[in-house]
């Protein structure tokens, strides 16, 4: 079981990411992690255990600031709990972290792949391999560098993209693993439940199999997976928070 949330806005990234992994915990998890992007750097703080571990190690995220973030609640799957397994993860010039839930089926393949192109890995995850892929197809165009991966990929998968050098922009993608879209007043957001945008959003969107969603401050894009723009309709959540979060039901990740 995993939990992904993501968040670009106008407010504290970190503690809305901390808040909405509270919220997923029911899905169980070993490990979290939060990378935050400051405007100059991804910071990214990670921790095996619960979640508390990692809210008492960023001050309940006063230490990381910056609107734009990616979390992740990990459940181990590839690789034992701990803080080097944990999510998320960066290519090797950190300048694109990823969230990750779901299983990349051909990884030890894609991993060859990238080591015989020099690449070196520090973990024993699935997720390291889309971190590095992405780094491998990047040339400047953050949605060409999704779809190559998104064709290269063989599994399930919902994850959550930051890129360096597009600070203004939460990038997120799924295939056989939940993932919506909160719009919210202040920002917008990702998550993988409707629990975990609840407190500041009811307008969702769902993300259908091989959709890209790319978030600003104040607008949400969405392509398929030929780089091509669609058009979604948003879905009002009318439950309230204690009746969802009843309601959620974990899902593997």
């Amino acid at each position: 079981m995993c939990g992904i949330v993501g968040y670009i806005g106008t407010a504290q990234a970190a503690p809305i990411l901390l808040d909405g992994l509270s919220k997923l915990e029911y899905r169980g998890y070993d490990s979290a992690g939060i990378a935050v992007y400051d405007g100059k750097e991804i910071h990214v703080k990670k921790a095996a255990g619960r979640l508390k571990v990692l809210s008492e190690l960023t001050h309940d995220g006063a230490t990381m600031p910056g609107t734009l973030g990616i979390g992740h609640t990990r459940w181990a799957t590839h690789g034992s709990p701990s803080d080097i397994n944990a999510h998320p993860h960066y290519n090797k010039g950190e300048t694109i972290t990823v969230v990750h839930n779901g299983i990349i089926e051909n990884y030890l393949k894609l991993k060859k792949k990238l080591q015989d192109k020099g690449y070196e890995f520090l973990s024993e995850t699935d997720t390291e391999v889309l971190a590095h892929l992405l780094d491998y197809y990047y040339k400047g165009n953050p949605i060409e560098a999704i779809t190559k991966v998104m064709h290269r990929v063989e599994g399930s998968y919902a994850l959550g993209i930051i890129f360096k050098e597009f600070p203004d922009t939460l990038y997120a993608v799924r295939k056989d693993s939940p993932l919506i879209v909160g719009k919210a007043s202040d920002g917008n957001l990702i998550a993988s439940d409707v629990p975990a945008v609840l407190k500041y959003t009811r307008e969702v969107y769902f993300i259908q199999n091989e959709e890209i969603a790319a978030l600003k401050t104040d607008s949400i894009i969405f392509y398929n997976v030929d780089s091509e723009e669609i058009q979604k309709t948003s879905t009002t959540i009318e439950w309230d928070i204690n009746a969802a979060e009843k309601a959620a039901t974990s899902i593997s990740c």
